[in-house]
Order: structure tokens, then sequence, then C-alpha cells
């Protein structure tokens, strides 16, 4: 068990469990450090070497939002790259609720201390909850992070209670690329991983949705079977599922996305996402259970 002093122990008592720590990899991370201290970052940690089996590793620490950490990753001799075992490739995108009147600054910070750019924003209106999103990501393109703060001139919605019961801004999911979403599917629910079900009525109004002639590359009952979302944009398509939270708190989960050339982020989606959690927060106000519909 952690002693109460512990950093680890001290995020996990005031946000439950999450994500405290974000590495990015760097060429200088003592540049990347001053850089972000020059933008207002607060410092953490030093840059510091490491040096092992003849690999020189320089880290570096900020805080980024809320309680959260940047780590600025230098290798000067980075491991050989593998070629992806196709379930999940690697970490598309990291979704980061903060409060209101936090996203400018946010993304001001992000693009002053990290050399982000922004690619992406979008006001998203759902019922009569809504929130304001922007994305931003690294010249690369390796890293990117989409940032999202509710509308409080609005009813409140999922993003305020992640913010009510995180205790502040945090990191709300992480999205994996998949190169076969339906395999990655099937292959985690066998190994006890639970996905959020969709609503019937999506998969009739998908074709309307995508538009005449538009037929989604993953077959369309394979689509309702695994309850694998698609959207698309002027690059192709996209395909997506969140999975049900496994905490307490219910304030993290992860997604699987497969970008069948679609660069965006499946912002039609949100609605059927939106629909799917509160109806089983309905389910779990009536002392039923789930075993797929589980935030």
């Amino acid at each position: 068990m952690s002693e109460p002093a512990d950093p680890v122990a001290e995020f996990v008592a005031r946000h439950g469990d999450g994500v405290a720590a974000i590495a990015v990899g760097c060429d200088d991370a003592a540049e990347s450090f001053r850089t972000a201290l020059a933008a207002g970052a607060v410092p953490l940690r030093d840059p510091v070497a490491h040096q092992e089996d003849g690999v020189r590793v320089v880290t570096a620490a900020v805080r980024g939002f809320g309680d959260v950490e940047l780590r600025f990753v230098e290798r000067a001799a980075p491991p050989p790259q593998t070629e992806p075992a196709g379930l999940l490739v690697e970490l598309d995108h990291v979704a980061i609720c903060v409060p209101a009147g936090e996203l400018a600054g946010t993304a001001r910070f992000m693009e002053q201390a990290l050399g982000m750019r922004q690619i992406f924003t979008e006001y998203i209106q759902v019922g009569e909850q809504a929130m304001d999103s922007i994305v931003v990501q690294s010249p690369s393109g390796g890293v990117t992070f989409t940032l999202i703060e509710p509308d409080t001139t609005r009813a409140p919605g999922q993003i305020d209670g992640f913010l009510e019961s995180h205790q502040g801004a945090g990191v709300q999911h992480l999205a994996f690329r998949s190169e076969d979403i339906a395999l990655a599917v099937e292959t985690f629910e066998k190994q006890g991983v639970r996905f959020l079900d969709t609503p019937a009525g999506y998969y009739d109004q998908l074709q309307q949705r995508l538009g005449d002639g538009a037929v989604p590359v993953i077959g369309l009952e394979t689509l309702r079977r695994l309850n694998i979302l698609v959207d698309q944009d002027h690059g192709g398509q996209l395909f997506q599922i969140f999975t049900s939270s496994t905490h307490p708190r219910r304030t993290l989960f992860l997604e699987v996305i497969d970008r069948r050339g679609a660069l965006t982020f499946g912002s039609a989606n949100i609605r059927a996402l939106y629909e799917a959690v509160e109806r089983t927060e309905d389910r779990s106000d009536a002392g039923q259970v789930s075993t797929a519909g589980e935030r």
C-alpha cells in the first residue's frame, strides 16, 4: 500500500483512478522544458539524464492541466520499431476535460509551451447539453489532444459530471488506433472487456446520415452486431467504439478507433455515445444491471 504522502496515493485520493502523467517524446528534453517554462508552465522536475545499457534518456516534467503532469522524454538511441500486431497500433488521441472558461487558455498553453497547433474546433450540442472542443496537435502529428469544456449556459451534462467527480481537469479517455476494429472488439470482448452499447435506431438512420451512395467499408451487420459507430469526412471513414468504465467514479474510459482515411474525430457520433451513456445511467438508477452499457 502506498504511503499517504506518495504522489500516486495523493492523486488517487483526490481524483480517483486516472491518468496522472502524459509523456511526450522530444529531441531535446532540456530545451522543451525551458520553452514550457517561458510559456508559463510550472516546473515539477528539472532535466535529468539516465543511462543504462548504452541508452541515454533525459526526462523533465512540468504541470500540464489540473494535477496532470507533462513529461518530456528524450532518447538518444530510440528502441527499434516493430511491426504493429494489428489490434492496437498506437495512441490516436487523448481527450481532456477542462472547467468552463479554461478551454481557450489551455489550448493556448499547449501551443506556446509544446509547439502544438489547432487543427479542429467545434461546438457540439446534444439535447439540452452542449460543449466546446478544440483539437491541438504536434507538428509531427504524433501527439493529439482533444480539449473539451462544458457550456454552463446549457443543462449540466457528462462533461460537468466528469469535472465534478474528478474534482477538476483531467483525462476523460484515451483513444487507441486499430487497423481492424472488428477483430479488436471481438477479441477484447472475449477477454472480458465491456463496450458501450449503441441505440438500435442509430443503424436504422445510418445510411441517411452518411448520404446517398456512401457505404461503410465495414458491413452494416458487423457494425450493428459489435456496436461500432461510423462517421466520415472529406478524407474517408472512421469507426470507433468506447469501453465501459471500470472505475468507481466512472471518470476514465477507453476508445478504439479505426481510421480509413478520415482525419476528424467522429463528432457526429457523440449524440449516440451520449444516448448510450444516459440510458445506462437510467438503468443504474432503476437498479438494473447491464453487461455492456455501464460507463
